[in-house]
């Protein structure tokens, strides 16, 4: 594949915490229009660490769209639009494990999606079906890993299995339990229909998964908080500044050293190759127009 050996622009797509503290970032902020309207933000591109970045706020600045309200499909494009090869998401989370502590970083492997509101493809006018058996990109995931190892100071799991839910409100107590039982260890809101999007954008994607609490399936015992029992919202914003702090970390490290991703053919980029079922003479040509920044080579 034609990115394998050639340098990388890197995505990154800032949630919860994270994209506040990368929304100042300096470089040139580029507005980008896509036939799926605006993205949540201008797109910022610039430099870090020597490699092409291109910096986008999943909920826009000021934190404005709530999980089922992020225009995903326009922020893929435009990331797409703008020359970018590889994404990595972060997001907050729950934490449905005892030895995923608020702070450390998870390279999730996984997804359950419980979303239900949200349109998760770009081909409503074809019949397109990527595989998503591994839906975050096994290269970007050990080239994450293999960065980890120099962040001495945060923990990192090297697999997770996150569930997506619709949200905005945060789990009920039996369905926090509910996910602990389906085997899950992170939940959160916003990875999908982001990570469908990437594959059918043919861009590998990867996910940097921040805990900021154990979500409200980890009891407490008597006398255990001072604080009133419903203080779950005060545990994430306590604990968003260190995991944003250890997300930025690993980002740092792993784009200090860049050649495992130039050097090893990731998936995702050939994900439409088998894909698209329909008859492509078949499909309407202004369709075809209209999304060729996505399928352009195949037609």
């Amino acid at each position: 594949m034609a990115h394998v050996n050639s340098q990388p622009c890197i995505g990154i797509i800032g949630g919860t915490g994270l994209g506040d503290a990368l929304g100042a970032y300096d470089g040139e902020a580029r507005r980008v229009d896509t036939p799926f309207g605006a993205p949540s933000s201008d797109i910022v591109l610039s430099q870090w660490q020597g490699v092409d970045i291109a910096v986008l706020q999943r909920h826009g600045p000021g934190h404005v769209f709530n999980p089922s309200a992020v225009p995903y499909r326009a922020n893929m494009f435009a990331l797409k639009a703008v020359g970018v090869t590889h994404v990595i998401a972060s997001g907050a989370t729950g934490s449905l494990r005892e030895d995923i502590h608020p702070g450390d970083v998870v390279i999730a492997d996984q997804i359950i999606d419980k979303t239900y509101k949200r349109t998760s493809t770009f081909y409503e006018r074809a019949a397109v079906h990527v595989e998503m058996a591994e839906p975050f990109c096994p290269v970007m995931r050990r080239w994450l890993i293999n960065a980890a190892a120099s962040v001495t100071d945060t923990k990192c799991h090297e697999s997770g299995t996150y569930v997506c839910m619709e949200g905005p409100a945060f789990s009920t107590q039996a369905e926090s339990h509910l996910h602990r039982a389906i085997n899950a260890d992170l939940i959160g809101m916003t990875v999908m229909p982001e990570a469908k999007l990437a594959k059918e954008a043919e861009l590998p994607y990867a996910l940097i998964a921040l805990p900021t609490d154990y979500d409200c399936w980890k009891s407490r015992k008597p006398g255990e908080h001072d604080e009133a029992p419903h203080d779950l919202l005060a545990q994430i914003m306590s604990n968003l500044q260190k995991s944003t702090a250890a997300g930025i970390a690993l980002i740092q490290a792993a784009l200090d050293d860049n050649s495992y991703l130039r050097d090893h053919p990731c998936p995702a980029h050939d994900a439409l190759k088998l894909a698209i079922w329909s008859d492509r003479s078949a499909i309407e040509p202004d369709e075809v127009r209209r999304l060729q920044t996505l399928w352009g080579r195949y037609f």
